[in-house]
């Protein structure tokens, strides 16, 4: 009885112990990925322009500015907010074809033609939205008034 009593008192300590040595490892590579990720996170805070003309809308697909979406599709950059859909729908549906995976072609290229196809189309739908807007606002608050028959 008194050595099953040593073995058990002996069983607990050890467990304390690798229980309290796993904690230990698990906290510190806690603390150490907390300081990589804040460490990234300033950096990449850094790596921003703070010039005037940087907007997170510039970044909306996949971090494509609206340059780098024209250069890929091959196009004009909008002039005043309208952009030649048709011209980038054509050169999307046709370099989209021509990289398809299945012919040979490369799935990434798919995807940075989808994103600036997808870029342009947000900057054209934007700049049609502020068109509307301020046309609106020539136009003056005109309410529609609903009259009971």
């Amino acid at each position: 009885m008194v050595m099953s009593l040593h073995v058990i008192e002996e069983a607990h300590r050890f467990i304390t112990q690798a229980v309290l040595v796993g904690a230990r490892v698990f906290g510190r590579a806690f603390a150490e990925a907390y300081r990589q990720a804040s460490a990234s996170s300033k950096y990449s805070q850094s790596s921003i322009p703070s010039s005037g003309s940087f907007t997170s809308k510039n970044f909306i697909s996949s971090g494509l500015t609206l340059d780098e979406a024209c250069k890929i599709l091959n196009v004009k950059p909008p002039k005043g907010g309208s952009a030649n859909i048709e011209e980038v729908t054509e050169r999307f549906k046709r370099l989209f074809d021509a990289n398809e995976p299945t012919k040979g072609g490369s799935f990434y290229l798919q995807s940075k033609i989808l994103r600036a196809r997808e870029r342009i189309e947000l900057e054209a739908r934007e700049a049609q939205e502020a068109a509307e807007t301020e046309a609106e606002l020539k136009e003056g608050w005109k309410p529609k008034i609903w009259k009971d028959r």
